[in-house]
């Protein structure tokens, strides 16, 4: 993969660099917020892992600003905010995957690799269900006449959604359409995407179309299917 890492630590960048290019990526540095922005906003990379604490820009914001260009760069938090609040904030954010420092060098590696599993081979084709069409091509869905953006992780949720519409799909059925089979994702993780993801779905006025089977998992109702 290309992958761009953004840390201001150079040596803590230089060794993930040359441990990723021994996995035979394509690695390029950055060392502050703005120049992730712009490095990110070219398009060029299939994977960002970036610090939250970076000079000038700090890495939510290089999220958000991207997610709000449209780009659906997947990206990994490396972070010393370990907190559960730390963790929703990123993946609120925008982010597909969050890592806590100090971390086995393994376990980075793991999620590269589940990274990796995720880019698309071949377009999607359109998946229309009831009110709902689906571009996973674009990650984009459409509710009637509304054009709703997607991030990858969501569209890859969504589209499980909805290929099992009105069944309950289970939460680790979820974690391993969006994350992969040997994720560590928590159901709390999940639970951050999926209400962001129902905001999304649904706006003042228009029915539920989400729900959440307590204990088990969600389930897709869309109208008129």
């Amino acid at each position: 993969m290309r992958i761009l890492v953004v840390e201001d630590k150079k040596s803590l960048a230089g060794h993930l660099g040359q441990a990723l290019e021994r996995e035979g990526h394509t690695v390029t540095l950055a060392y502050d917020g703005d120049e992730a922005l712009r490095l990110g906003r070219s398009d060029l990379f299939d994977l960002m892992i970036l610090d939250v604490m970076l000079p000038r820009k700090d890495g939510l914001t290089v999220i958000r600003k991207l997610r709000e260009d449209r780009l659906t760069t997947q990206t990994l938090i490396l972070s010393a905010r370990d907190s559960m609040q730390d963790i929703v904030m990123g993946l609120d954010a925008g982010a597909d995957d969050y890592l806590t420092k100090p971390f086995p060098l393994d376990v980075l590696m793991a999620k590269v690799r589940a990274s990796e599993r995720r880019l698309p081979t071949v377009a999607p084709q359109t998946i229309e269900l009831g009110d709902l069409v689906l571009r996973p091509h674009l990650y984009e869905l459409q509710r009637g006449n509304r054009i709703i953006s997607l991030t990858r992780i969501e569209c890859l949720l969504v589209e499980t959604l909805m290929r099992r519409t009105r069944a309950v799909v289970p939460h680790q059925v979820l974690i391993e359409a969006g994350w992969g089979d040997d994720s560590e994702v928590s159901y709390d993780s999940l639970y951050v995407f999926i209400r962001t993801l129902r905001s999304k779905l649904t706006q003042p006025g228009e029915p539920e179309i989400l729900y959440t089977i307590r204990g088990v998992g969600y389930t897709l109702r869309p109208e008129s299917s």
